[in-house]
């Protein structure tokens, strides 16, 4: 069967795009209100992580869109997993 006439490459896949990590104490956790501020672990300019499920699919860069998607965020690919066996 061609790639083309599986149905199943037709389906839609939630992807997650992961900008970092924090590790507040639990305290600070439950005296989070409006406002706070949750500091992570990476910059503005560093990558992002895209994953599907836990399993990391690629790496990129977070981008604002502009013209009619102006202030929507994308992500510009800069490393991409070999996804050939599946994910």
């Amino acid at each position: 069967m061609a790639e083309d006439d599986n149905p199943f490459t037709r389906v839609p896949i939630e992807i997650t795009v992961s900008v970092g990590r924090a590790r507040p104490m639990v305290r600070e956790l439950l005296a989070l209100d409006s406002d706070a501020v949750l500091v992570l672990d990476k910059r503005v300019e560093d990558p992002v992580e895209l994953y599907v499920g836990d399993r990391l699919i690629a790496r990129g860069e977070l981008q604002e869109l502009d013209g009619d998607n102006a202030g929507q965020l994308a992500v510009r690919l800069t490393e991409v997993a070999d996804l050939s066996n599946g994910l």
